[in-house]
């Protein structure tokens, strides 16, 4: 037996979501600056059904250092971003900028004092 789907009914169910332009520019604004430092090497963007991801990477071989998620909004109470690392949730917000200032501070280096 078949049944009718209705192509504007699956649509609907769908919610694509995508990272616009002025996302787009802060994200990589943050990449650019770690790249430059030589601690990133390579980044990914994956739209997945309801969540668009931006996976920031240290050699394009391992696995992802950071993932920022952004979900279809709404569907989440505490915002609609979110930020991973290593499947652990740093920040979430409903800002962009807000939870990307968890990974703008610079990284500690260790410095010996042997000459």
């Amino acid at each position: 037996m078949t049944s009718l789907l209705r192509i504007t009914e699956y649509r609907a169910r769908r919610r694509a979501v995508f990272f616009n332009r002025l996302e787009l520019n802060q994200l990589l604004a943050v990449y650019s600056t770690r790249v430059s430092r030589g601690e990133w090497r390579d980044y990914a963007i994956d739209h997945r059904t309801g969540v668009a991801i931006f996976s920031i990477f240290e050699r394009s071989s391992t696995r992802a250092l950071y993932a920022i998620a952004k979900f279809a909004p709404g569907t989440r109470p505490r915002g609609d971003y979110l930020l991973l690392s290593g499947g652990k949730k740093l920040s979430e917000g409903s800002s962009l900028p807000s939870v990307l200032t968890a990974i703008r501070k610079p990284s500690l280096l260790l410095v010996s004092s042997r000459a």
